[in-house]
């Protein structure tokens, strides 16, 4: 029998929202694991909240909502409140209830601001690389490091000349470069800069990545220059944990594996004071490209699989180039792109942890 197409407006549902989402759905295993870290940050919320006065939007829900804009790479914050108002899904991600009121996009940007002035994508990133390492999914002593291009929110035409009189050289013994002489005027932190292809405005995001299953313990975003990679490389591998040594009470020497890129002396003799084995990849012999590393350097038995290892970080890289903001960021200014960057890597090491957690299908008996 013919059903009838009555559309009859329901005023009450009794159907949770919780039994909406399937039970395979990925987010059902991200929501637990973003919320154990979430909890890691309660006494730095609390520290930036006022005890009294109006209630703002919960931070919690407001980093959740951040969150599924990078995993679904929503264009906007004013999307996101789009996607907020009718998609159950969302809203269950979130902490939403069907008939709470969506944020104005306005307050949720201001709320952003606060997110990051207190530096909130970067303490996310270290409570999800924590659960990571209680679930004995990362290398402690062997990484690899990259940078890769991103593309700003200006265009080529936006740069004009500064006025002469403001000008310094940055440059070697006072040299006057490109970025001392003009900038953008839509962003004044983007620079031009190539890696490869031709000049665009640019920042460029770096990250240092376990070798065990590829997921990203540390990243930031800079300012593009041609010794921005190393400097940052070396900052990262400065502060990042290090095991210790169970006879001497100090840390270990640990691996790092690098393109061509890193060969200079300054990454490779800052790399040996930390105490790293620089595991980079050198030039054919010619004299206007040298190599650094020492004979014992190259002869380390772990130098080829580091180098082997080291073209996995391409794939976070090609995560977040997948409309999201690691290809062209919509965010102004070098503060906010390092924001964004580092929230990109803590959706990628959420995604990537769900597939490494998922109980595997045992293998048939022949």
């Amino acid at each position: 029998m013919r059903g009838k197409d009555e559309q009859q407006t329901v005023l009450y549902s009794y159907k949770n929202v919780e039994d909406r989402i399937p039970d395979n759905h990925p987010l059902r295993s991200i929501r637990p694991m973003m919320d154990r870290s979430l909890e890691e940050l309660s006494p730095l919320f609390d520290a930036h909240y006022a005890s009294t006065g109006r209630t703002s939007i919960p931070p919690e829900r407001l980093l959740r909502a951040l969150l599924l804009q990078v995993l679904f790479s929503i264009r906007s914050e004013r999307q996101l409140m789009e996607h907020l108002n009718y998609n159950l899904l969302y809203r269950w991600f979130v902490g939403l209830n069907p008939d709470d009121e969506i944020w104005d996009v306005t307050v949720y940007t201001k709320n952003r601001e606060r997110m990051i002035e207190m530096g909130a994508s970067q303490k996310l990133l270290e409570a999800v690389v924590k659960q990571a390492e209680a679930a004995n999914l990362l290398s402690a002593e062997h990484f690899t490091v990259d940078g890769t291009l991103i593309q700003a929110w200006a265009n080529r035409g936006s740069f004009q000349a500064k006025d002469p009189e403001t000008v310094t050289g940055t440059g070697a013994r006072g040299k006057k470069l490109l970025r001392d002489t003009h900038e953008s005027k839509t962003d004044e932190d983007a620079r031009l800069y190539s890696k490869g292809g031709p000049s665009v405005p640019s920042f460029i995001g770096h990250v240092v990545m376990e070798n065990r299953n590829g997921l990203a313990v540390a990243g930031c975003g800079t300012k593009s220059s041609k010794t921005a990679e190393g400097e940052a490389a070396l900052k990262m591998l400065e502060e990042l944990p290090r095991p210790i040594d169970a006879e001497t009470g100090q840390p270990r020497p640990i691996t790092v594996g690098a393109d061509k890129g890193y060969q200079s002396k300054s990454f490779i003799e800052g790399a040996r004071k930390l105490k790293v084995v620089p595991h980079v990849a050198e030039y054919e012999p010619n004299p206007k490209w040298p190599n650094f590393l020492t004979e014992e350097e190259r002869q380390d038995p772990g130098f080829g699989i580091s180098q082997s290892k080291r073209k996995s970080i391409e794939k976070i890289f090609g995560w977040g180039k997948q409309e999201r903001a690691v290809k062209q960021t919509k965010l102004r200014g070098e503060k906010r792109v390092d924001w964004g960057f580092r929230l990109t890597l803590v959706g990628y090491n959420l995604v990537r942890m769900v597939k490494l957690l998922q109980p595997r299908s045992p293998v048939p008996v022949q």
